[in-house]
């Protein structure tokens, strides 16, 4: 039986990298015979052999895990254990070391406690914080004593006209003060 040059490709990458196949476990699966599928396999090594390597590519280093990413695989984790956190951990192409640390982190940002050392922005953002924050404090103490000032003022006022004294009559007498004066 011949077979396309797709599913030959298919049946390969099925038994190499991540998450491969055993020749029989896949044999089994496909119905493709075992000494069929390493045929194929030592072909697609011989070939790949004999193929130059492609240009120099800087290697792209360790992925970037948004916070959102990282939530998302340290709640898929919960709760797994053995070959199960394996597999997830491979899917995700992490280490066990990363999920405990990201468990950590998450912990102490959540009881409130630091995580470590402060970066050098980090103490500058906290230090102008701190530096606003006495500011609106010295500022809001002004303006309560200037408050209580006023809240004086007005029951002052309110015991003079209770008293009957008013603007009224404090206008009368400064000009009848100021008629005597003149004469």
């Amino acid at each position: 039986m011949s077979y396309t040059d797709a599913f030959k490709a298919e049946m390969v990458k099925r038994m190499v990298g991540p998450g491969a196949v055993s020749e029989a476990a896949l044999a089994r699966q496909v119905g493709v015979s075992q000494p069929t599928l390493s045929q194929w396999l030592r072909e697609a090594r011989r070939v790949a052999a004999m193929t130059p390597p492609p240009e120099e590519k800087k290697p792209a280093g360790p992925k970037k895990w948004t916070p959102e990413e990282k939530l998302r695989v340290l709640v898929a984790a919960q709760g797994l254990e053995g070959e199960e956190l394996g597999a997830l951990l491979r899917r995700e192409g992490l280490h066990e070391v990363q999920l405990k640390e990201w468990r950590q982190a998450a912990a102490g940002a959540l009881s409130g406690e630091s995580t470590g050392p402060l970066t050098a922005s980090q103490r500058r953002r906290l230090a102008s914080s701190e530096k606003r924050v006495k500011e609106l404090e010295r500022e809001l103490r002004r303006k309560e004593k200037a408050l209580a000032e006023t809240a004086a003022l007005l029951v002052l006022e309110k015991k003079l006209q209770a008293m009957g004294w008013d603007e009224k009559s404090l206008e009368d007498e400064d000009d009848a003060a100021d008629e005597k004066r003149e004469k």
